[in-house]
């Protein structure tokens, strides 16, 4: 319901909304602006000049008496004014791409720290693909109104009033004859306006789909290879790039019918120039220069028209993607900081659930009036089947959810009081799927933090029994790690994680199924890092090996998100109740 909501938040918003929002991105280059603004009025002033210059050399060559010196003073005047019109036209370009790709810069910016800090759930329920479009495609778009439509419309719309100024002080009655086709071009770019806009929603909207498809099914490759799925994929791929196909068509027929029609315009305000100026230099009321000057500026005038059409295709393309990047601006996480949140300056790592009740779906409860206490640096672990909740309680205390009733209490402190950035400075997870960014295995360990030694690096890697294979590598901490790690295997990409959490100083450490898909000799190296792991700090772990967690100081057992056993590994077994069961299951499987 989210998501819908946002898209349709987006569809309707103003275009006098957006072009404010946008402007304000403009607003630090102003005296940028300011100067492109002035080279542009030099640029059409010499523009103008041409036209005129044109006819009147014309005029000169056409009379009975030619005066060379004449001829040579205008068309040396007609030369200096191209060559310094061709330099203005090259400052102005220069710099605004300059100020166009630093406001993009901004923007680029300022969306990916957005999503840098929004919610878990608002970046799982939308696409990557459609995130990454926005980040990169519909930033790209924007470049092209800054550079190409802020200015240049105003350049035009000046140059369109100059030639008018022009025209009429050369003839009014001319002038006059010209202007009866400017209501058909207000009426074309009116309709050509309101089509256009809707064919550019459509285009971004199934380009944003199309990559979303792509981010998802390359990542997925490998099933879709494994169980023979390639016809079936294609066949999906094929329907959307058909629509986007089908969208662009759209786009191009407006856009084709529009710029013919402008010409008919063109063309047809040419033959009345032509029919009545012709009509006038016969009977010696307009000389033959000013009929040619005429017939320049025309040429001139629909020039910029065409232009504006061009630019205002650019502006329904911009609009329609900053519709869909203010839409990621204006979505707002829910788990933000409270206005008396503090930051913590150390923590000891005790950690309370006091009657806790969650859903991530109305209330669909996935825990149940769950309580239950960690000391400091106590290890506790959780046990039970898929869907119990083990997963989730790890998830809450790094607040990627919020509960909805009861109290989660870090070292007394209620959790939602705490700034989060400062809760998860404390806080080291190690995940059964281990993500690995593309670098070295020091970059991926060190996350580029600087204030980390190589010395402090390697010492965690012996400390969990990593240092074993990476001195075995060529390159060694400068071996590079291709995308998500797939150059290692699982366990040692999980020997990584594991030295990744212990360098950064957690004083709490959470390992979420760690051990479920690894060797039985990498299984061994990773139990000896664990024991030596819960001398660091408090230690939360979930695990379906029950092997893996015998010596923890206390297990808790969930059901259908209740806590129905808690204690440690011997007395649970004495108890002979459910983690009696589990463990007998288990015990007699390995068997």
């Amino acid at each position: 319901m989210k998501n819908e909501s946002e898209d349709k938040r987006q569809y309707t918003m103003k275009d006098s909304e957006i072009t404010k929002r946008l402007l304000l991105y403009a607003k630090p280059y102003i005296s940028s602006f300011v100067l492109v603004f002035v080279i542009m009025i030099i640029s059409v002033v010499l523009g103008l000049l041409g036209p005129y210059l044109i006819g009147r050399s014309m005029d000169i060559i056409n009379s009975t008496d030619i005066n060379l010196n004449d001829l040579y003073l205008v068309l040396s005047v007609f030369g200096i004014s191209i060559v310094l019109g061709s330099v203005a036209n090259y400052s102005q370009t220069i710099k605004l791409q300059k100020i166009g790709q630093s406001i993009i810069f901004n923007i680029r910016e300022e969306v990916f720290t957005h999503l840098e800090y929004h919610d878990i759930d608002y970046l799982h329920s939308t696409p990557t693909g459609a995130l990454v479009t926005r980040v990169t495609s519909d930033t790209n778009t924007l470049n092209e109104m800054y550079t190409s439509v802020i200015v240049s419309v105003f350049k035009n719309v000046l140059m369109i009033i100059g030639i008018v100024i022009a025209m009429l002080l050369l003839n009014k009655k001319l002038t006059l004859y010209v202007l009866t086709v400017i209501p058909f071009i207000v009426l074309f770019s009116f309709i050509f306006r309101r089509f256009s806009r809707k064919a550019y929603r459509e285009v971004r909207a199934n380009l944003s789909k199309v990559n979303a498809f792509l981010a998802e099914h390359l990542s997925g490759m490998k099933i879709i290879q494994i169980f023979n799925q390639e016809k079936a994929k294609f066949a999906e791929f094929d329907e959307r790039n058909t629509k986007l196909k089908k969208s662009y068509y759209k786009q191009i027929l407006i856009y084709g019918i529009y710029r013919p029609t402008m010409y008919l315009l063109y063309m047809t305000a040419t033959i009345i120039v032509y029919y009545y100026g012709g009509i006038s230099v016969i009977e010696g009321v307009v000389s033959l220069g000013v009929l040619i000057s005429f017939q320049h500026y025309i040429g001139r005038f629909f020039e910029p028209i065409q232009q504006l059409a061009e630019q205002f295709n650019i502006l329904q393309s911009a609009f329609a993607s900053s519709e869909r990047i203010f839409s990621i601006l204006d979505s707002q996480p829910t788990i933000s900081d409270t206005e008396n949140a503090v930051e913590l300056t150390d923590m000891s790592g005790e950690i309370e659930f006091r009657n806790v009740w969650f859903a991530y779906i109305d209330e669909e409860w996935i825990l149940k009036d769950v309580s239950f206490k960690v000391k400091a640096k106590e290890s506790v672990a959780f046990v039970g089947a898929t869907g119990a909740g083990k997963t989730t309680i790890l998830a809450l205390i790094t607040r990627n959810y919020d509960i909805q009733k009861g109290q989660i209490l870090i070292d007394g402190i209620e959790i939602k009081n705490i700034k989060k950035n400062h809760l998860r400075t404390y806080i080291g997870q190690m995940l059964q799927d281990v993500f690995m960014f593309s670098g070295t295995i020091e970059s991926n360990i060190k996350l580029r933090n600087d204030e980390i030694s190589d010395q402090k690096m390697i010492q965690a890697c012996k400390y969990v029994n990593a240092n074993h294979f990476i001195e075995k590598l060529d390159n060694q901490y400068q071996e590079i790690v291709r995308e998500r790690g797939n150059n290692f295997s699982t366990g040692q990409r999980q020997l990584l994680s594991f030295a990744r959490t212990i360098v950064h100083d957690p004083k709490v450490m959470i390992l979420d199924e760690a051990t479920s898909n690894i060797d039985t000799e990498t299984e061994q190296l990773i139990q000896q890092s664990l024991q030596k792991m819960m001398a660091i700090g408090t230690m939360l772990i979930v695990a379906h090996r029950l092997s893996t967690i015998q010596h923890v100081d206390k297990i808790i057992v969930l059901h259908k998100g209740e806590i129905i056993e808690q204690g440690t590994h011997q007395e649970l077994l004495k108890n002979k109740k459910h983690y009696h069961s589990l463990y007998i299951l288990q015990y007699q499987k390995k068997e």
